[in-house]
């Protein structure tokens, strides 16, 4: 893997600092599973719809989540492949107590050079 540009160190900050808050977090990770409108997002979550809508928006403007008109309603959804491997790689890595999950053991697919059979 090559050295990160700037740019990228700035954008990948970016989208760490908008996954950094409980709630956004909560709002991806559920529309990283499936298709919701803002209140059932909002009642999941336990905040306003006021409140989901305000993070939903910034979630948008940032990519990471999109959504569209089902009428009047707006459903939001990550189709994002790489936004879900993060999700997903995030909550594999913690325990659903907090703590940090315990590393799955190492596959070993071919013998190391330091390691012949």
């Amino acid at each position: 893997m090559t050295e990160p540009t700037r740019a990228q160190l700035d954008a990948a900050a970016s989208t760490f600092a908008m996954l950094s808050a409980p709630v956004r977090l909560h709002l991806v990770s559920l529309a990283a599973q499936g298709e919701y409108d803002v209140g059932t997002l909002a009642d999941r979550v336990g905040v306003s719809i006021a409140t989901a809508s305000q993070h939903l928006g910034k979630l948008r403007l940032a990519g990471i989540i999109t959504a569209r008109r089902e009428g009047r309603r707006h459903i939001y959804t990550v189709d994002d492949p790489h936004v879900l491997t993060l999700v997903d790689q995030i909550f594999e890595h913690i325990a659903p107590d907090g703590t940090l999950a315990p590393d799955p053991p190492l596959r070993r697919n071919k013998p190391s050079v330091a390691d012949p059979e």
